[in-house]
């Protein structure tokens, strides 16, 4: 990604990411640690931090609903600790999970926050039991969760072109300093949205991105895909067109804080431009287009490989394009499109004619 003689944002963010986990397991029985370092040829960064936080937690509720563990800090949890809990326990903290508090904060999970975390706990419990290190699993007998499928959320083309319009023009009718903030962003704005909608890259994607990344040559970005996969993806006439006016009208005129010249998208603070400022232009301009959809980056996305599979009906380019390594999960995604084709097939044969 980029040039060879700077930090990406992607190195720069995986090594904060790298002393983040650090901290997080020293609080850690000194045994987790093995787990931990097992993953790490096989799973990104992000996904250890992830197991980190839903392991923690397990441990956090050992302590504070587990009489056995009402003196211990987390430190002192040792094996043979784990090794004595049976299913039940395993049960309670399920239901714990739905509702608890911690350090005067209340916490909640659905479904699939419980799902997640039963399932880092199983990991857990299943590589120290492969080590025949315990002998006993409680994480196996008890059920996963059932999970219910979800409506996707995605815009409609009509909801597209209105957000679109929106973004570019919805400076008409300001005044003073909300039009000029507005004109000063106008091209900005109108490059994201439009890459969004036009090649479904993920927010952190975008963020990532360095002006060395784009190619007008042969229409194309060079992104970082989860897992630190770097990968083209090409874009049509509208996105190019977006991304040149962006770069060559408004981004020149920025000049950037030292250490971020070679972002390619910036703040109003003249760095460059965060996930969470991204998801609040986007729900910022979404909630004027539509006070029934919950409308984020990722839905921007997912509308994007709606349109993509009515067009072309190819679920493969589909899930190559959005860089969904098992197929099966786009095809999940999209199943419903292909109800919507059934759907009208019952209408296209007439039997009686008039």
């Amino acid at each position: 990604m980029g040039t060879s003689n700077h930090q990406t944002y992607h190195q720069n963010k995986n090594a904060y990411n790298v002393s983040k986990l650090r901290k997080l397991l020293q609080e850690f029985p000194p045994f987790s640690k093995d787990f931990f370092r097992a993953l790490e040829p096989t799973s990104s960064i992000n996904t250890r931090i992830g197991y980190a936080y839903d392991i923690r937690t397990f441990f956090r509720y050992l302590l504070a609903a587990n009489p056995a563990f009402s003196n211990k800090e987390i430190a002192k949890i040792t094996l043979h600790d784990l090794d004595c809990l049976e299913p039940v326990d395993i049960e309670e903290y399920l239901e714990y999970l739905k509702y608890y508090e911690y350090n005067g904060k209340t916490f909640s999970n659905d479904e699939r926050g419980i799902h997640r975390k039963l399932a880092s706990l199983r990991k857990f419990y299943l590589y120290f039991q492969k080590r025949e290190r315990i002998s006993n699993n409680p994480t196996t007998v008890v059920d996963m969760p059932k999970l219910h499928d979800r409506e996707i959320i995605r815009l409609d083309s009509g909801e597209v072109s209105e957000l679109l319009e929106l973004v570019e023009h919805a400076g008409d009718h300001l005044t003073g300093r909300k039009k000029s903030f507005f004109e000063k962003n106008k091209y900005r704005n109108i490059a994201i949205f439009t890459l969004f909608l036009g090649t479904g890259i993920r927010v952190s994607e975008c963020v990532g991105l360095d002006i060395e990344d784009v190619d007008f040559r042969e229409n194309r970005i060079r992104i970082m895909r989860k897992g630190g996969k770097e990968e083209y993806v090409y874009f049509g006439t509208e996105v190019k067109k977006a991304l040149k006016d962006y770069i060559e009208i408004s981004r020149v005129q920025i000049q950037p804080l030292e250490g971020h010249e070679h972002a390619l998208f910036y703040s109003i603070q003249r760095r460059r431009i965060s996930v969470q400022a991204i998801e609040n232009l986007v729900a910022e301009y979404a909630s004027q287009i539509t006070n029934f959809k919950h409308i984020t980056p990722h839905k921007l996305r997912s509308t994007y490989g709606t349109a993509l599979y009515r067009e072309t009906g190819d679920i493969y380019l589909v899930a190559e394009v959005l860089g969904h390594n098992d197929v099966n999960t786009t095809r999940k995604h999209y199943a419903a499109l292909d109800d919507d084709k059934k759907r009208s097939a019952a209408s296209a044969v007439t039997l009686h004619k008039s």
